[in-house]
């Protein structure tokens, strides 16, 4: 038989993806406090620790208050309220080393292992997406402080976002971060799930699943795919809704005001086209058609997930295996978790926990369309 994976493999990726869910968690609570932009510099190794003693701490705090955030919001703060603030994104950036560090520290063990270089064909299946993973968790990092930046000076705040230069980072910056972060944890939650499948099955610890006839398997794959691009896309948009604040406006639900639809001229505001005539910039820098946006793909992905769920009772994509069905029925659950959360954040006002909470959800959801499709993957 083929070499197996190694026993420890799936069990790394595991609390390598469940390691980036909480960042996800930790990011989303540090921008729901406002605490994203109380660290100045980005310094790697001597990060690492807090300020150490009151000097220390008035160095940072003296810092802080060049920047837009304390001169336009927090001038009431004193160290202490400071110390607050910093200790948030402090523990948000040190996880983000833990993570790294957890996921890198047993790749050099990895090359003395024949299921990645019994041949030169097992190490680019089965080794190179691992370093591909590390450069995604490298360029988090990178990507991170380049979402911080901009926020941290007047000049910073105009070229990030010129029609709205609030204190706050760059909405496109933050939602290719959040992005990021998701596909880290969902590619290593993918392959930890493939990994523990391949040994199973290797180690005959259990018969390989029984799968669909072909076409049956295609079409459901196919229709998984949808749904998984659906569901990112949704949870991308929310991301702007984060960064603009787009919450704090409509909060009702289903309607916006006196309709369904906001009226025209505050989806397409001229303000947001930068004087340029760029109507698209109302996707991504207007709160109200930002927030419409999320309405309208979120309902989009509530239909297609719970059409998925019921896909199996029809005859074009019976029958399917036990783990699949399983991971649908997760996926439907996930999803209604999800709904509740969206809508009762947008009526509550975006209290911290249930904003959170959403964050955290929309993760959940994607995880189980992940492993609804890695149960369709040929063993």
């Amino acid at each position: 038989p083929p070499p197996a994976p190694p026993k420890f493999l799936h069990r790394h990726l595991y609390v390598t993806s469940a390691l980036t869910l909480s960042i996800v968690l930790v990011g989303g609570l540090t921008r729901l406090t406002e605490s994203g932009l109380s660290i100045t510099e980005w310094n790697l190794v001597t990060g690492t620790l807090p300020p150490i003693g009151a000097k220390a701490w008035q160095e940072e705090f003296e810092k802080y208050k060049g920047t837009p955030e304390f001169e336009i919001l927090n001038k009431w703060m004193g160290v202490d309220d400071f110390k607050r603030i910093y200790y948030m994104e402090w523990g948000h950036r040190l996880l983000g080393r833990v993570i790294g560090l957890t996921f890198l520290l047993p790749l050099p063990f990895y090359l003395r292992h024949p299921y990645f270089t019994s041949s030169a064909a097992r190490f680019r299946r089965n080794f190179l997406p691992l370093l591909g993973i590390g450069a995604l968790i490298g360029a988090q990092g990178a990507l991170g402080w380049y979402m911080v930046k901009s926020g941290l000076t007047y000049d910073d705040l105009r070229t990030a976002n010129p029609s709205n230069p609030t204190p706050r980072v760059s909405q496109y910056r933050l939602a290719a971060h959040m992005g990021l972060a998701f596909l880290v944890g969902l590619l290593a939650f993918r392959g930890g799930l493939v990994a523990q499948m391949e040994r199973a099955i290797i180690t005959n610890a259990r018969a390989p699943p029984s799968l669909s006839p072909e076409p049956s398997v295609r079409r459901m794959r196919i229709a998984v795919a949808a749904c998984t691009g659906l569901v990112f896309t949704t949870a991308m948009s929310g991301a702007f809704v984060a960064g603009l604040d787009a919450g704090l406006i409509y909060n009702e639900f289903p309607k916006m005001g006196e309709g369904i639809v906001p009226p025209t001229k505050e989806l397409f505001d001229p303000r947001y086209e930068r004087g340029r005539g760029e109507t698209w910039r109302n996707f991504f820098d207007n709160p109200t058609l930002v927030q419409f946006d999320h309405r309208v793909l979120a309902t989009s992905s509530f239909i297609a997930v719970a059409v998925l769920k019921h896909l199996p009772h029809m005859r074009f994509f019976k029958p399917l295996s036990k783990q699949t069905l399983k991971a649908l029925n997760y996926a439907a659950y996930a999803l209604i978790a999800q709904v509740t959360l969206g809508i009762s954040t947008l009526i509550y006002l975006v209290p911290v926990p249930l904003a959170a909470a959403h964050q955290l959800g929309s993760c959940v959801l994607l995880a189980t369309l992940v492993f609804a499709g890695t149960t369709l993957k040929k063993p």
